[in-house]
């Protein structure tokens, strides 16, 4: 009995010696993390009042309010640079007693170039001058700067480059308009800013989660990793906690636009503030196609129309091609991964086994490809698509159009029978809008954008199709051109009318909307 109270008075002193350890292993780190936590509040509240300050004294030497875009690739010529210039042409019309300010990463142009640039490129003129702050370290956010945790490093980049912004020029209101969410508390929390931002594609979506959870192999997610469940496990780890982060991130906007029902749905998931979101469509330069006559294609006056378009679009040949039985499908995107070029390639030789030879079989039928090659990687996958169409036996029927003029890319849509587009999860498709003006028959990609908000049915009547896999995109191709000219034509008609809802007026209209609370609360 004596023993086993010795045993445990000697087992209480052990665990008071490791209580009392642990004690002096603890209480210095709790003392220290409060420390450092008080001494980051601290330097966030310098930083703030810093900036603040230089705000102040800007204004009070006379400056107006001034309002900053975030678009660190103001000088591309894509559908989200147009988006910036008509969304500072309408504020410049509608707030003459602001003032603009765009962050830009294009240091080999001059502002005057660039402002050139968007009145060549886009027919669009600012009324008053715009402000250019030159960011120089652009490359923090370019996706080859981080071979791994590519999503990780550029929104890690971004907060850097975002810091430089802020302190270059501090706004009373900050715009993000290229997608950079993590710059958003940069502006809110450090430089004490009203933001907004507008959204034309999910940094991470659960879209991307579901691809990485099913192991299912797509451009963005290797084979490698999606034959290993591990590293499956690990990814799929790592999409859920940056999600987390992104919807912190985002949430901190004051006012969200988002560029279709598919990018909506998403964003609601992730930042959790649908009384802050809103949709506002791009604005889609339509206008270019609409003087093209859309009549039966069977009628002896649409060759005249035709031989009279093509004259004034310069071509000395007749825009439909000559023989209007041959039919041509043109595909209009970059040769980017995502836009799956080999699907089209594969679906046309299935159209063409489906046709055989003779009078309207394969020899009527030609692929058209058209689009922009950014870098040598995006040529080496031509050459890629090159082999494949050599493999199928196709590349004498498939025609590869790379970085053509815009009245060439014009020609070749109003000649077109089929408009096609491949893309899983386009988050809009100007493309797809542009195909519908000019009088193309759409064939798209069944998720997205192009499912949910564009090739839907106008007032009742089809505007275009669409398909997901190689069978299904032959059929749809064999259906369109089983139609008759009239059936074509009503297609046709429905599809125009219905691509108002994309115009610039519309986008105005609705982007003026959403930020008029900010900017009521700018200019009092």
């Amino acid at each position: 009995m004596a023993g086993h109270e010795n045993h445990h008075h000697h087992f209480s002193l052990c665990f008071c010696d490791l209580m009392r350890l642990l004690w002096s292993l603890v209480m210095p780190c709790v003392v220290l993390t409060l420390l450092l936590t008080l001494v980051l509040l601290l330097v966030v509240l310098g930083l703030r009042l810093w900036l603040q300050g230089r705000r102040k004294t800007r204004r009070a030497q006379g400056g107006d309010p001034a309002l900053a875009f975030f678009h660190p690739y103001c000088n591309a010529g894509g559908g989200g640079e147009r988006v910036l210039w008509c969304s500072l042409r309408v504020l410049m019309n509608r707030y003459p007693n602001v003032s603009f300010v765009v962050y830009t990463g294009d240091k080999e142009v001059t502002g005057e170039q660039i402002l050139e640039g968007a009145r060549q490129r886009f027919s669009i003129t600012l009324p008053r001058p715009v402000t250019f702050v030159v960011l120089h370290h652009r490359e923090l956010v370019e996706a080859s700067s981080y071979p791994h945790f590519t999503l990780l490093g550029q929104s890690l980049g971004s907060m850097f480059l975002g810091w430089e912004a802020l302190t270059a020029f501090v706004p009373d209101l900050y715009v993000d308009s290229m997608g950079y969410a993590f710059t958003l508390p940069i502006f809110r929390y450090l430089g004490g800013c009203r933001v907004a931002s507008y959204v034309h594609y999910p940094t991470v979506s659960t879209d991307m989660l579901s691809v990485v959870r099913e192991r299912n192999p797509r451009f963005n997610n290797a084979d490698f990793i999606s034959r290993n469940p591990v590293l499956s496990a690990v990814k799929v780890l790592y999409y859920c906690c940056f999600a987390l982060l992104y919807g912190l991130a985002g949430s901190c906007s004051d006012v969200i636009m988002v560029n279709s029902t598919w990018t909506l749905g998403h964003i609601l998931a992730l930042w959790r503030s649908p009384s802050r979101t809103s949709i506002v469509y791009p604005p889609c330069d339509v206008r270019a196609f609409l003087d093209v006559p859309l009549e039966d294609e069977d009628e002896d006056e649409v060759e005249e129309g035709w031989e009279e378009l093509g004259r004034e679009l310069g071509s000395d040949k007749d825009v439909g091609g000559g023989d209007r039985k041959c039919h041509s499908i043109v595909s209009v995107g970059q040769f980017r991964p995502e836009k799956d070029h080999q699907l089209q390639i594969r679906a046309f030789r299935k159209l063409l086994d489906r046709k055989g030879e003779g009078a309207g079989g394969r020899e009527s039928l030609r692929l058209v490809l058209i689009g922009g090659c950014r870098n040598q990687e995006d040529e080496e996958r031509v050459l890629m698509l090159r082999g494949l169409c050599q493999e199928l036996g196709v590349s004498d029927l498939v025609d590869f159009k790379l970085n053509i003029p815009f009245e060439e890319l014009k020609r070749e849509l109003v000649s077109a029978t089929i408009g096609l587009h491949t893309m899983w999860n386009e988050h809009f498709g100007i493309g797809v809008v542009e195909c519908m003006a000019a009088g193309t028959i759409v064939l798209a990609h069944k998720s997205g954008g192009p499912k949910l908000d564009i090739v839907v049915p106008h007032e009742g009547r089809q505007t275009g199709f669409l398909a997901d896999s190689e069978d299904s995109y032959a059929a749809a191709m064999e259906t369109i051109l089983a139609l008759s000219p009239s059936a074509r034509l009503e297609i046709r008609l429905a599809a125009r009318e219905s691509v108002g809802r994309f115009s610039d007026q519309e986008f105005e209209a609705c982007f003026m909307a959403a930020m008029e609370s900010p900017m009521r609360k700018l200019v009092r």
